[in-house]
């Protein structure tokens, strides 16, 4: 493990394995780097995967207050200037820490997984005030179930009723990852308001000018499938690509179907990708 230092003076402890080009690994919220060992392991024989907690998670600094996004960038950018790494994968919302930092920092390619944004009005994010409101009552597992409903608006488990909900997650609580979800979720509502705070159009984006891959899971919510079209039109260099029977945690899985394209986006010449028209 080494440590880099953050622009405001904390230090990161970052995680680094494997051989090959530098590729840094933005995890997303209400999990650590630990959910994502199969992704590393299954990249480490072709690439160096620098991995690192973000603010407030296990061995990583406390969160800077109030806290923003630009605080999530500042830190990529000190991982990426102390490793040289100019590749870059995020899950959900560090899929959206990953692309806003793109539009400032010197990411050559990155690869997003189920990228966490509001666009155009979705998703709708009226669910929030009722998980503060549950979570200020201390019922975190009603919280979680809200949440749960508010996310994955395509799950047949979402329109069962509040109560059955607030079971099956109860029972999710007891588990190891559970109450690792349960003890960020504060920190993931905050998160999520971020997303909402920078609501807009796919044209916020067209700035972008690294190779991008925008993957989404076929069995994960249909607004991510929706943005990365979006995305692809504007960003000049981007393409698509949605992944058969993954759900929303399927980069965590890391099944051969996701991590091999992922491979070879990374190993493919700069010059040579093909770009979605417009």
């Amino acid at each position: 493990m080494e440590r880099v230092t953050a622009p405001d003076g904390a230090s990161i402890a970052l995680h680094s394995t494997g051989t090959g080009p530098g590729v840094v690994l933005v995890h997303g919220g209400g999990v650590t780097i630990e959910e994502y060992r199969r992704l590393i392991a299954r990249l480490s024989d072709r690439f160096t995967v620098h991995a690192y907690n973000r603010r407030g998670r296990l061995d990583a600094p406390a969160r800077r207050e109030p806290y923003s996004v630009e605080h999530e960038i500042d830190d990529l950018g000190a991982v990426l200037e102390h490793t040289g790494a100019r590749y870059v994968i995020g899950h959900s919302y560090g899929g959206f820490v990953a692309l806003r930092a793109a539009l400032r920092l010197p990411i050559e390619r990155l690869a997003l997984y189920d990228a966490a944004l509001r666009i155009d009005g979705t998703p709708d994010g009226t669910y929030l005030d009722d998980v503060d409101e549950a979570l200020r009552a201390g019922k975190s597992a009603r919280a979680m179930a809200i949440v749960a409903a508010g996310v994955n608006t395509h799950s047949a488990v979402s329109r069962l009723p509040l109560s059955v909900r607030t079971a099956i997650c109860r029972a999710f609580l007891r588990t190891p990852i559970g109450r690792r979800m349960g003890e960020l979720l504060p920190m993931t509502l905050f998160e999520t308001r971020q997303v909402l705070a920078h609501e807009g159009s796919a044209d916020a984006y067209a700035g972008v000018t690294a190779d991008v891959l925008l993957a989404c899971g076929a069995s994960a919510p249909g607004y991510f499938e929706e943005h990365h079209t979006k995305l692809a039109r504007v960003i000049p260099r981007a393409r698509t690509m949605v992944v058969p029977g993954a759900r929303h945690d399927a980069i965590a899985i890391a099944p051969a179907r996701l991590v091999d394209p992922i491979a070879e986006f990374f190993a493919a010449p700069l010059t040579s990708l093909p770009t979605t028209p417009a």
